[in-house]
């Protein structure tokens, strides 16, 4: 991994291809929420498909909670489909079969010279891309659970929403007034 991918640095705003095949800004899919990037073998790991089975099944929490996940494999546009649809999953999957993503990082698995992957990482990003958490899914147990994600996610909402506590001093005088304190932290007209 490149020196300068560390917690509290701007991850890389790469623009892909989309399992739609749109080109996609990882800006652009993180909006002003929290992100989890997954950086994904592809379609071929077991050890993928399992960590995506358990995404899809706790992705309903994610959506409710202004979350947004995003899967980048080396994987063509054909094989994202097959990939996301075989796990289930209602995120946005972005091929990197040029290995953009992978060069640029430095994460190339040389263990697999076939397939040719990337070392499968799982980034939970605070908005504007700031990086969080970085988990080395090399060996499956460096993955995190979905127990580590709600915990990550919890830290950077109470983190970066000003309404985590609505009893807070101030907020409901905010809420009379121009709402800048309130989610989606804009002014309402």
């Amino acid at each position: 991994m490149r020196a300068d991918i560390v917690p509290g640095a701007h991850f890389p705003d790469y623009e892909l291809t989309d399992h739609t095949r749109t080109r996609r800004r990882l800006s652009e899919l993180q909006g002003i929420d929290p992100m989890i990037v997954v950086l994904s073998r592809g379609h071929f790991c077991p050890k993928d498909h399992q960590q995506h089975l358990e995404l899809a099944a706790f992705y309903p929490k994610i959506a409710v909670a202004y979350t947004q996940i995003v899967t980048i494999a080396t994987d063509n546009i054909l094989e994202i489909n097959e990939f996301r649809s075989s796990v289930g999953a209602q995120w946005t999957f972005l091929s990197d079969s040029g290995r953009k993503v992978q060069q640029d990082l430095d994460i190339q698995e040389y263990t697999d010279p076939h397939h040719n992957p990337m070392i499968p990482h799982t980034f939970v990003l605070e908005p504007g891309l700031v990086i969080y958490k970085i988990y080395n899914g090399y060996w499956f147990w460096g993955r995190p659970s979905p127990e580590e994600l709600r915990q990550d996610l919890r830290e950077v909402t109470r983190k970066i929403r000003p309404d985590w506590d609505p009893g807070a001093p101030g907020l409901r005088e905010n809420w009379e007034g121009d709402k800048t304190q309130h989610y989606p932290y804009k002014e309402r007209r």
